[in-house]
């Protein structure tokens, strides 16, 4: 099939350009998310296919359509009396002299004129709008039904808190790892994930077939494995770089109001966690658990103004904490000074949880260690730039089940609301993975930079996903055609235009050599020879 598609027919800036193809031109070779060229008289336009559908100039033939069994007749009609048209969504302008060029692309002002040729982009052209592989941009797929290299800035995409939402099944955990990869080898960020299902650090599960390579076993001097649960690491044959305890006395009401629905809390039960903190220090929670005797109790509802009710409400919900078996009275190190030491030399860290994979555990020790991380960040950040030397290394921190922090009930308490809100002001910024995206608070999803969705079948989680993009119903068109799995569209602060793509291979002897020969070819000979040979 030749580059060129047809001419323009009709244009408007807000609702896009219509394009009558060319006879030779099968309608059936055109699909929503294609990128073509619009070569105006001063300008190139570049842009996505939002829709295809078939005209007739004469609107009898689609009320009585003619005999077609006669070949020559159907192919008299087509081009002539029949056509089809396709619909496309003007996004940039990348050039047409070589003051244009050299701007680079440019938001579209602005339309092409009438019977203005239309093609298929070009290799160039991609590279003209995305760029190609640099110390920069990493190749993260390729644009739908296209072999060419879609590479995004890792640079620009750690700037801002993101996202990466899709329902169950679609591939957001692959394309989280290879957006992980990317960053660890483009960007100068280090990441601290919270992996609740275990698939980041040493190896993943795969739908299709036999377990895959996790970010420790590609990179091993740059990752290191904490994990919560030492006994099943073992189990699973996982070599951990520390194992995490959590001392009942490094939890603070705070870390409690966020569990308020998982604890089954009342409102009354929350704000005595603050008296009983008050009132105990920092052994609230082990004197509030061991006050057994009546007369203490009474004592210490009437002195703190408790009613009972809530005092035994309370009482359960921490109850379930105690139970965690990785919560201890007091613990001999720190684990927040271990990873922070981590990250300081520039060692991403994976935080595995092991057979605690419940919520109340994944929230509370995800928001705890968070919370002291980043306070450590910003009085850091502050020393910087008041003695005027280097700020720390910009941190990613990846959170799965992100409605559970950031809901409208508890994104204020959490201190995941306040970094997605923050912008990256104390150099941390969010990797936010989501299959219900319309249970995340507006506000936090307006501050996301770039955000990914595989696909979405739910209303409410496509508009919460699109709120405030610009050309909404065509991305909505292009994301509701997206494949169940493997497919994507991301737009945002790091891409220059949305692009609807598919994920570049995660697991194979291929892939591995190709993901880390940037940065260990030897490793990667040798991890292909263990798997493999």
């Amino acid at each position: 099939m030749s580059d060129r598609l047809g001419i323009v027919t009709v244009a408007s800036l807000e609702k896009g350009v219509d394009v009558r193809l060319d006879s030779p031109v099968s309608v059936e070779d055109m699909v929503v998310g294609r990128y073509v060229t619009i070569e105006g008289q001063k300008r190139r336009f570049f842009g996505m296919i939002t829709d295809v559908s078939l005209g007739v100039t004469d609107p009898r033939l689609a009320v009585s359509p003619p005999d077609i069994a006669d070949p020559f007749i159907a192919e008299v009609l087509t081009g002539t009396s029949t056509f089809g048209t396709i619909h496309v969504t003007p996004m940039l302008t990348i050039g047409g002299d070589a003051a244009a060029l050299l701007e680079g692309p440019q938001p579209v002002k602005t339309i092409p004129g009438h019977f203005s040729t239309v093609n298929l982009a070009s290799e160039r052209d991609i590279e003209l709008v995305f760029g190609k592989e640099d110390p920069q941009r990493f190749n993260i797929g390729n644009p739908l039904d296209m072999e060419l290299k879609l590479c995004l800035n890792l640079v620009e995409f750690v700037k801002r808190s993101n996202g990466i939402f899709g329902k169950s099944g679609t591939g957001k955990t692959f394309l989280t790892r290879i957006l992980l990869i990317g960053m660890l080898q483009k960007s100068q960020a280090v990441n601290l994930i919270f992996d609740m299902h275990n698939e980041y650090g040493w190896q993943g599960t795969s739908e299709a077939g036999p377990p895959v390579k996790g970010l420790k076993q590609l990179f091993q001097s740059k990752v290191a494995v904490f994990t919560l649960d030492e006994e099943n690491s073992r189990r699973r044959g996982v070599s951990t770089d520390f194992v995490v305890k959590i001392g009942y006395d490094e939890i603070e009401p705070e870390d409690i109001a966020i569990l308020r629905s998982t604890l089954n809390l009342t409102d009354l039960a929350v704000e005595a966690t603050y008296q009983l903190r008050r009132r105990f220090g920092r052994s609230w929670i082990l004197k509030t658990l061991d006050t057994e005797d009546p007369d203490e109790v009474k004592q210490l509802l009437e002195e703190s103004k408790i009613h009972e009710s809530t005092l035994q409400s309370l009482k359960r919900g921490l109850a379930t904490i105690r139970r965690l078996p990785f919560i201890e009275p007091h613990t001999p190190v720190d684990a927040v000074k271990s990873i922070l030491d981590h990250l300081d030399r520039g060692i991403n860290v994976v935080l595995e949880f092991g057979r605690y994979r419940d919520i109340t555990a994944y929230v509370l020790v995800a928001n705890m260690l968070a919370r002291r991380i980043y306070s450590q960040y910003q009085s850091r950040t502050e020393k910087a730039m008041a003695e005027g030397t280097a700020p720390p290394n910009p941190l990613v921190i990846t959170i799965e089940e992100a409605h559970k922090f950031l809901n409208p009930e508890v994104s204020s308490q959490t201190i995941f609301g306040t970094i997605a809100r923050e912008m990256r002001k104390y150099n941390v910024s969010l990797l936010v993975i989501d299959q219900r995206p319309s249970g995340i608070d507006s506000e936090v999803m307006s501050q996301m930079g770039t955000k990914i969705t595989c696909l979405l079948d739910n209303e409410r989680d496509i508009d919460s996903v699109l709120a405030g993009v610009s050309g909404k119903s065509e991305l909505k068109s292009v994301l509701a055609r997206l494949a169940p799995k493997q497919q994507a569209l991301i737009f945002g602060h790091a891409v220059p235009m949305p692009v609807a793509f598919q994920p570049r291979e995660y697991g194979s002897a291929r892939s591995y050599k190709d993901l880390v020969s940037g940065g260990q070819p030897e490793q990667a000979e040798k991890d292909v020879e263990e798997l493999w040979e």
